[in-house]
């Protein structure tokens, strides 16, 4: 089927899903059961046309498509009306996901590195090299994932780094867009993920914006609450932000703040509320104890008291904090008298703006403490909700465990109680998981970009599977640059199409995609949602999982203790009901039988131990995703859970509890009010670089465009980078829209032009530029600077300088002396 045909199908079947909304809400509202089919897309965009559920490709949101497929191919994507999450809308994106696939260089056979060119071999050599660096050093070898792998690719590759090798040098790229928010949830309630929803945004009074522009980065959501209005109803939004983006139109009060300050801002709130005796007292009291970091920062802290919150918080006065931010004192008592009245329903939403920062954990924490203090907590339309930017960074990354640190379920690889229970589920002898973690994602590329017999440089191999490190690392001329020119450091890439990464890669696995396999993610709200494959992948590329699975069997048969259980069994080992082991390392038996489904009942024992319980696979398969903890009534049904530590709604609280923290750090049932300070960041703006740089997402494009930038109707709308320039700057030094600007940091600096007076409007001495495109890497400039807890690195601030590309100038990296590594 052509492009056309395609686009015209597609534009049938989204038509019919608006005109269908009126009846599928009826049949819900009788009790009608969810279907895998909408059966009036069917209906009305034809019989040859077979039709399935599937979460969208792209970010954490988690919205449902209906998935189209004629003759083996994708022809059509509909919103599914089903689906809670999106109620049959799509962005601009989704509507287009099913073209994702279908890019003319899709990578579809294995290719190794020779004399400088990438040449085809087979899967089998290209299995046997894998295997040859993993014998030749296992304690240097890491796998750098993604929450884009899905819940048993995550589980897989866990698995055989932690159970298998015994080192648990694995990594996601979640730790670059997330971690501060897990630092955050975890240190304030003992553990980690919202215990709020989406529900909240369809009953919110006010919803609060703190440092993120959901307009464009997560619309779907957006459009939940700002459709209310169209509605008559009063939806008040406050955008606290560094520049003024599309989500600032909508937007009844719009606080612009120096980068960084945030943590000012939410002190200065909680200064007012205080300082009125404005707070919720019994809530604060019943339900909350006050904590304060150690000399060296924590994730657990120590305790503090009240009258030490007291005493800290004095400090920020509204006029401190205006001085210190540039937001007026009187804005400040305005968000402190809206947390004051209970009367309202408060959502606090953030997303990279607070995470990618090298305070994260802190005004995470902080802005928990906001909602605790005020008791703006717990009810439907209330409370603090963080959302994420991949289909499974919570999912897989989080909840899987694929972070250095961590188990599956939340169990921690230093707790030998963790350690023991994770051995026991996967039969392994005792001492086999290691209980020091690996190098988190900054430190590993640092020491895989460090010549071998230099100090931390011990890391020789990496696999990348779903991500892109060579565009989205920060600082690339330190983190990923140097590695390509050692001999003796090994990148192996899984990837769908040519990236960043994979032209520097010695070794290149095609990868299937999306439909192209069984799936499971989980999305922002604690959702665990599946698909089926629905179509082949092209040539010779295969499922990320199978080539973990098809690795390790090779180091079984080679005779590597690691890859077998205490019982001498293989650690993949899969049977038939009947009891016949199915050989699922060979490709041509790897769907013979259900494998998700296989890996996923393994992985769902460990979900019960920090209360995040899943259902069986089965229930997955029939539901638009289930909100976990997920608990079996007395009559056998499944039941999800809307919001966490809520009496009446999380069957764990006991009766006559109201909010029970039964993770609690202090081991009492209560959350924790963090007492932080202002810190300044570790690089701004001076006389030599003066202005701020920001990076961020735009509305077309995800991530780093290597699926985004091969979707025709989404490249000609937004066809490359730019740089966003404030009118006051740009005539001071001589820039017209359109013109080739440098911008220049410590570390690197890049060509590109200037948009003014477009979309987003940084103020005076800030600039914007975001990173989809892989001809214009703006993390050749951006910092590797980190928190200290999560170890997530900021992109949202660093000092640059900006000035006019001299004539012949052209865009791309620009070569510069001196810079810093």
């Amino acid at each position: 089927m052509e492009r056309r045909e395609v686009l015209k199908v597609t534009a049938l079947a989204a038509a019919t899903a608006v005109a269908s909304r009126r009846s599928l809400a009826q049949a819900q509202d009788a009790g009608a059961q969810p279907a895998a089919v909408d059966p009036t897309v069917a209906r009305r965009v034809g019989q040859d046309v077979r039709w399935d559920k599937a979460p969208c490709r792209f970010c954490g949101t988690g919205c449902h498509v209906q998935v189209g497929v004629r003759d083996g191919r994708v022809v059509a994507i509909a919103g599914d009306q089903l689906a809670a999450v999106n109620k049959g809308l799509l962005c601009v994106k989704g509507y287009h996901v099913g073209l994702a696939l279908y890019g003319s260089d899709r990578l579809t056979r294995p290719m190794l590195k020779r004399d400088g060119r990438h040449v085809p071999i087979s899967w089998d050599e290209a299995i046997r090299i894998i295997a040859d660096k993993i014998q030749a050093n296992p304690a240097g070898f890491a796998i750098y994932g993604s929450g884009q792998w899905t819940i048993p690719e995550g589980y897989a590759a866990n698995k055989f780094m932690k159970g298998g090798l015994g080192v648990n040098n694995i990594e996601p790229n979640a730790r670059l867009c997330m971690a501060s928010a897990v630092t955050g949830f975890t240190s304030t309630y003992g553990v980690d993920e919202p215990a709020s929803c989406y529900d909240d945004l369809d009953a919110a009074d006010v919803i609060i914006l703190w440092g993120n522009n959901p307009a464009e980065m997560h619309p779907v959501l957006f459009s939940r609450f700002i459709d209310r209005r169209s509605r008559g109803e009063r939806v008040e939004l406050i955008d606290i932000g560094t520049r003024r983006t599309r989500t600032t139109q909508f937007a009844t009060d719009y606080l612009e703040f120096r980068p960084h300050t945030d943590l000012a801002i939410a002190n200065g709130i909680m200064n007012v509320l205080v300082s009125e005796g404005a707070y919720d007292r019994e809530f604060a009291q019943q339900f909350c104890n006050f904590r304060k970091d150690t000399a060296q920062p924590s994730l657990n802290g120590q305790t503090a008291t009240l009258e030490e919150f007291r005493r800290h918080i004095a400090r920020y006065t509204p006029e401190h904090v205006e001085e210190l931010s540039g937001v007026p004192a009187e804005k400040i008592r305005m968000l402190a008298r809206l947390f004051a009245d209970r009367s309202k329903k408060i959502v606090s939403l953030w997303c990279m703006g607070m995470n990618q920062h090298t305070q994260g954990t802190a005004i995470n924490r902080l802005v928990h403490a906001v909602h605790l203090l005020s008791g703006h907590w717990g009810r439907v339309g209330d409370g603090p909700q963080s959302l994420t930017g991949q289909p499974s960074a919570c999912g897989t990354a989080r909840e899987v465990g694929t972070l250095v640190h961590l188990l599956p379920g939340g169990l921690m690889v230093a707790n030998p109680e963790h350690r023991h229970e994770a051995e026991e589920l996967w039969n392994l002898p005792p001492g086999r998981i290691s209980a020091t973690p690996g190098p988190h994602t900054v430190e590993m590329w640092k020491r895989f970009s460090t010549a071998t017999g230099q100090p931390n440089s011990n890391i020789s191999t990496i696999w990348v599977q779903v991500t892109n490190p060579g565009q989205s690392l920060p600082n690339l001329h330190r983190l990923f640059a140097p590695s390509r020119r050692m001999a003796d450091k090994f990148l192996i890439v899984s990837d769908v199409y040519p990236t960043a990464t994979t032209r520097e890669a010695d070794l290149i696995l095609p990868s299937a995609m999306w439909v192209e396999k069984n799936g499971m993610v989980g999305n922002s709200e604690r959702r665990t949602q599946q698909w089926f494959k629905q179509v082949d992948p092209p040539g010779e590329a295969r499922d990320d999982a199978w080539q973990m699975i098809a690795v390790s069997r090779e180091l079984f048969n080679r005779g590597m203790a690691g890859m077998r259980d205490k019982d001498g069994k293989w650690l993949f080992e899969t049977k038939r009901p009947d009891g016949a082991e199915v050989p699922i390392w060979d490709w041509a038996h790897y769907y013979d039988v259900n494998v998700d489904e296989r890996l996923f009942e393994e992985y769902r024992r460990f979900s019960r131990f920090k209360h995040k319980d899943l259902a069986p696979y089965q229930e997955y398969v029939r539901a638009r995703g289930l909100r976990w903890p997920v608990i079996r009534k007395d009559d056998g049904s499944w039941h999800e859970t809307r919001y966490r530590f809520v009496e009446g709604e999380d069957t764990y609280v006991a009766r006559g509890k109201r909010f029970q923290f039964y993770h609690s750090v202090t081991r009492d049932d209560k959350a924790l009010i963090w007492i932080h300070d202002y810190t300044p960041p570790p690089e701004s703006p001076d006389s030599e670089y003066p202005f701020w740089l920001c990076t961020g997402r735009v509305l077309e494009h995800w991530h780093s465009g290597t699926m985004t930038m091969r979707v025709p109707q989404l490249r000609r709308a937004m066809p490359q980078a730019y740089i966003e320039v404030n009118r006051q700057d740009a005539t001071r030094l001589g820039i017209n829209n359109g013109d080739l600007v440098v911008c220049e940091s410590r570390r690197g600096a890049l060509t590109l032009p200037a948009w003014i007076d477009g979309r987003g409007a940084p103020p005076a001495g800030s600039v914007f530029v975001p990173w989809f495109d892989e001809r214009l890497m703006i993390n050749v400039v951006t910092l590797e600077a980190h928190c200290p807890i999560s170890k997530q690195p900021d992109y949202k601030k660093c000092a640059v300088r900006i000035r006019r590309a001299p004539p012949g100038a052209v865009a791309g990296i620009t070569p510069i002396a001196g810079a810093r590594s």
